[in-house]
């Protein structure tokens, strides 16, 4: 699927609402998650960073980056493909389209952060969760997140939290990437009906 494609998918029936974040407030979300995680962490060469598809795996490397220039240490980031590991998978999926996942070495004794950037139900969260174990067993795994909008279905909760923003259920929570060609920004949409 191309960006285009994927730009186009994600905004079909929505409207927005509000602009809950803009590039300057995402710059500023990620620089306090950053300082927390170095406050919790006295030892940033035990970190592992690692994003969920797709959004996550672009702010995992966002972070790394502020980290590195908060420490000088170059910490270790990956992606995650939790598809196989969703609930729905075979349910609530037409078709489930399933990338890479890509492991920057052990996690096994580490200290994971993993990083997503809308926190809704909680059950990507689960199955992340699910995977990461597959690979080893970590010595921690926290939570970060962009934006923490409510509604748990699952009793998970972000170490992390740039944003707490009360929605609605039926609300859509958007976040735009400048790596997908769109401007650094957070809205707050609500789905238009056919």
């Amino acid at each position: 699927m191309t960006l285009e494609e994927m730009r186009r998918k994600k905004s079909e029936g929505l409207s927005q609402k509000r602009r809950l974040l803009d590039k300057a407030g995402v710059t500023r979300a990620l620089k306090s998650i950053a300082q927390k995680i170095l406050e919790r962490h006295a030892d940033p060469k035990k970190l592992v960073l690692l994003g969920i598809r797709t959004g996550g795996v672009f702010l995992a490397g966002r972070l790394r980056d502020l980290l590195k220039s908060m420490t000088r240490i170059d910490i270790p980031c990956g992606a995650m493909d939790i598809t196989l590991y969703r609930d729905d998978v075979f349910t609530g999926l037409s078709r489930p389209e399933v990338g890479p996942t890509e492991l920057p070495g052990t996690v096994h004794g580490k200290s994971v952060i993993l990083i997503d950037d809308v926190l809704f139900t909680g059950r990507t969260i689960r199955a992340a969760l699910e995977e990461i174990m597959e690979f080893g067993r970590p010595h921690s795994i926290q939570l970060a997140v962009l934006v923490d909008r409510g509604h748990r279905e699952l009793p998970i909760q972000a170490d992390f939290v740039g944003l707490t923003v009360e929605t609605q259920r039926e609300q859509v929570v958007r976040v735009l990437y400048h790596e997908l060609g769109e401007p650094d920004e957070v809205l707050l949409c609500e789905r238009t009906k056919p």
